[in-house]
């Protein structure tokens, strides 16, 4: 029995790296950031309780984004490896503080050495990374899906949407813009995915953007919880501070918000995930159990005989932002023949 826990979407503000151009003072301002999140969850748990087992942190809450870096200089100043310091220190304190943590970080892989992938992580109150995820849609930086042929012969396509059977239930990670991709959502609820923690560093605005809308739908249509952190700002980079900042929020498997942030610094969006009551509402016979209700098989002609994207378009090419422009201007052709 999974009794109910809280889970939290901490909302911080984000210190950019930008401005530095070498990898040793990226790397301690990175320390810096690590050492305040740890600190307020800490102090977050300390508030709201021992109940508190899940916290989720924003995107960018190590190093904001690329912002004029080519990908040579962001993988040289701005990405990890799963062994880095950093990571030591995140799965010492989840043994400290006995909880599970959930962020989004640049990492580097030797099997593509001219290459980084944005990758979510899902570290356990145990200490260990039981789940790694990496973003398949991005606009201008690498994913799995550039190099497809080659990734699923290196890690398998299990490998592309883990999912993490654990004492909180079944844990899957969505990144950022990819909660505007509803396949992406569903090939997790088809492992099993009960909850999607949803690191992301999104306009704020109280009107209902794309995200918002999406993360509704999302928890609707999949019938799955979904913890979504957004930053409190980026600071260091010479967009607004606040255009990324507020929102965070736990969306119910029904798609009503149970608790959401303001603008700041915040550890308001926290919320009780019961797994029992869902496992519960997911068996009974109804119109509204999507899951069961699915037809996957009048789909898959459909996705199988028609590309937008195409895979492996760093093949022999050189990747760069004009590679992933010009392969963006040939599909939106190929959709008008």
């Amino acid at each position: 029995m999974i009794q109910p826990y809280k889970a939290l979407a901490l909302q911080t503000e984000c210190q950019a790296i930008n401005s530095y151009t070498d990898a040793i003072s990226c790397h301690q301002s990175m320390q810096k950031s690590l050492q305040k999140v740890l600190a307020q969850v800490s102090a977050s748990k300390r508030f709201i309780g021992p109940d508190l087992k899940l916290v989720v942190l924003p995107e960018y809450f190590l190093t904001s984004f690329p912002f004029g870096e080519n990908i040579s200089q962001w993988r040289e100043k701005a990405c990890l490896s799963i062994d880095d310091e950093l990571f030591v220190q995140m799965k010492e304190f989840c043994v400290r503080e006995t909880l599970f943590l959930s962020g989004n970080f640049y990492e580097i892989d030797h099997n593509f050495p001219d290459l980084y992938f944005q990758s979510s992580f899902i570290i356990d109150d145990q200490g260990e990374m039981i789940l790694k995820y990496r973003r398949l849609n991005s606009m201008f930086a690498p994913t799995p899906h550039d190099v497809l042929d080659e990734y699923i012969k290196i890690y398998g396509e299990d490998s592309l949407f883990p999912v993490a059977d654990t004492k909180l239930g079944k844990l899957a990670c969505i990144a950022s813009e990819e909660i505007l991709y509803p396949e992406i959502a569903r090939c997790l609820m088809m492992r099993g995915a009960e909850v999607f923690l949803h690191s992301s560093s999104e306009v704020g605005s109280p009107q209902l953007t794309h995200k918002e809308i999406a993360k509704r739908a999302r928890a609707i249509e999949n019938m799955a919880y979904l913890v979504s952190a957004n930053s409190a700002g980026i600071k260091g980079i010479d967009i607004p501070h606040s255009s990324t900042n507020g929102g965070s929020k736990i969306v119910h498997y029904e798609g009503h918000i149970l608790s959401e942030a303001n603008i700041g610094e915040s550890m308001v969006a926290n919320s009780y995930i019961d797994i029992i009551s869902q496992r519960n509402y997911r068996s009974k016979v109804s119109m509204q159990n999507y899951n069961a209700r699915q037809r996957f098989e009048l789909y898959a002609p459909s996705y199988e005989a028609y590309t937008h994207y195409p895979p492996n378009t760093f093949k022999n090419k050189t990747p760069n932002k004009g590679l992933f422009m010009n392969t963006q201007i040939q599909v939106i052709k190929s959709l008008f023949n």
